[in-house]
């Protein structure tokens, strides 16, 4: 029996077989049928990424919702890394398999933002951390990455694109499955001109991707993806398997950012939670509707991490765990 593949939209493709045979597979039969997932994917790396325009993931099945934890939400406690601080009371200080340990006690998968790494990364490190966290059933969900892909032509985009497809490998070594990435905002060019740099990047690093199993989600990070038009513009744009978009519950300042999760949702390939939203209206953060968050990621039937990333002003060691077990409670 032969068959084609047509319209094949990110993770899942429509396959049409041989029209002698005169029969049509959905995309969702075919799945089921073939147990192709997203684990299936190396397998059917002879897919052009040219061929692969984004659409919605249809995925079989009912939604599924995780609970993750981004090790960004103890930035201020790591001990190397961004955002760090010296001065912080040295018994909540804390390295990468601290966190995976953390995420162990409170039975999370871990998120191992890339900035709290050690400055020289090497593979024995990342095996090391690997391995920990395996021994103490922890999934590592992913990782994050900082990178601006709407730089000119140049040294600097050179260097991003670089830096992404450095932590690519990493990820890889470590097998975690996805990484979040930026758009960045236009660097003295149009908006639209700064939206193609930055298709054409993740058209580049997805490809790179796509040979290490790993999927890229970009973020509804301010910027040129500030609002949810301009961000599904992209999106849509971008001619890859192995992109989709990493869900921020909290970085549209939109006038109605819940209807605009709405419509990034069926995109999703990886959900950061964060316990604020401010819409354009608001003077201040307020409480976000963790309840309608999971309404929305249900009805676009997401399958994946929900992964706390927590920047409120609070504690996180007091604030992450009452906001993990609200979590749990609603997505189990």
């Amino acid at each position: 029996m032969s068959f084609f593949v047509t319209n094949f939209p990110s993770f899942l493709g429509r396959v049409v077989f041989n029209p002698r045979m005169h029969h049509h597979q959905t995309r969702r039969h075919f799945l089921g049928r073939t147990a192709l997932g997203l684990g299936g994917m190396a397998s059917i790396t002879w897919l052009a990424p040219s061929t692969c325009a984004i659409e919605p993931l249809a995925r079989a099945g009912k939604p599924r919702l995780k609970l993750g934890l981004a090790a960004y939400s103890f930035r201020q406690y790591f001990k190397e890394g961004k955002g760090t601080k010296p001065k912080a009371d040295s018994a909540k200080r804390i390295d990468m398999l601290q966190f995976i340990d953390y995420c162990a006690e409170h039975d999370c998968a871990a998120e191992v933002t890339s900035y709290y790494f050690p400055a020289k990364i090497t593979d024995e490190f990342l095996l090391n951390l690997k391995r920990h966290a395996f021994l103490r059933g922890v999934p590592i969900s992913g990782s994050a990455v900082g990178n601006v892909f709407t730089h000119p032509p140049g040294p600097k985009r050179d260097a991003e694109i670089k830096s992404v497809k450095e932590w690519i490998d990493h990820a890889a070594v470590m097998g975690a499955p996805h990484i979040r990435v930026f758009a960045g905002e236009a660097q003295k060019t149009s908006r639209d001109e700064a939206k193609k740099l930055c298709i054409s990047a993740l058209e580049e690093c997805c490809d790179y991707a796509g040979h290490k199993g790993v999927v890229l989600g970009l973020e509804n990070h301010g910027g040129i993806v500030a609002e949810a038009a301009d961000f599904l513009d992209i999106i849509r744009a971008v001619k890859s398997p192995w992109c989709g978009v990493n869900f921020d519950s909290g970085n549209f300042h939109t006038d109605d950012p819940y209807r605009d999760l709405e419509l990034i949702a069926p995109y999703a390939v990886n959900v950061q939670w964060k316990a604020e939203v401010q819409p354009r209206a608001a003077k201040q953060k307020q409480p976000a509707d963790l309840k309608r968050v999971v309404k929305i990621l249900r009805e676009a039937n997401y399958q994946g991490y929900v992964v706390l990333e927590y920047e409120a002003a609070e504690d996180p060691w007091t604030a992450v765990p009452r906001l993990l077990k609200e979590m749990r409670e609603l997505i189990s």
